[in-house]
């Protein structure tokens, strides 16, 4: 009966969470893939080697199937209970994607200089996506460049119009579950310029860059 309760728990947070996006946050949603309940972290997809299981779009037009109502994600996630919640970028923000260590480094020296932060996520591959305004993904590479950097080389990117993050608290494959690393609260509804975050992220990015090539030297 316990590993039969899991798969309903699980997709009432994400209908649950789903919902809420829209209606507190006026974000827009879209259902992706989802594990199959008895497929052993099997992705919907069918794909065997799958790179993310249960947490990626369902095909090419999912973005035209994305919803800021909370009436109609709560219609597609009672079809679709365990589908994961993808956020679309490039609509009411974009996101600044890094490792996870220099995201925790960047996000400790922005808190001290008392930066305005967004929510960001925390991905179980070890990534960290800080939300920005929109518009940021495009401009994100001449910014980082101007900073002293090269993104490429640092693992920085931006996410913009077109593409998605995954959301809390969707679950990739048998890793692990999207976190949020600073919940979306009334305190962070405004967002921050990419402009105001991008020299702490690009400077903790090419510390953490250098701080591995020193381990492994």
């Amino acid at each position: 009966m316990e590993t039969a309760q899991v798969p309903r728990q699980r997709a009432e947070q994400l209908l649950d969470a789903a919902v809420r996006y829209t209606e507190e946050r006026h974000w827009d949603v879209c259902p992706g893939t989802w594990l199959e309940p008895s497929g052993g972290g099997r992705c919907s997809c069918g794909e065997e080697d799958c790179a993310a299981p249960g947490a990626h779009p369902t095909g090419d037009g999912w973005a035209d199937g994305a919803t800021g109502s909370g009436a109609a994600a709560r219609r597609m996630w009672t079809q679709h209970p365990g589908a994961a919640v993808l956020l679309p970028t490039g609509r009411a923000f974009d996101a600044v994607d890094v490792p996870e260590s220099a995201g925790f480094l960047a996000l400790a020296r922005m808190e001290r200089m008392s930066l305005p932060l967004g929510p960001v996520t925390r991905t179980p591959d070890r990534r960290m996506q800080f939300f920005v305004l929109p518009g940021a993904a495009a401009k994100t590479d001449d910014l980082v460049r101007r900073a002293g950097w090269n993104a490429a080389s640092i693992g920085l990117r931006g996410i913009g119009e077109g593409a998605y993050v995954v959301a809390p608290p969707t679950r990739v494959g048998g890793v692990g579950a999207v976190q949020w690393a600073r919940t979306p609260t009334t305190a962070n509804r405004w967002l921050p310029e990419v402009e105001e975050l991008i020299g702490p992220l690009a400077y903790a990015c090419g510390r953490a860059r250098a701080d591995s090539r020193d381990g492994l030297s």
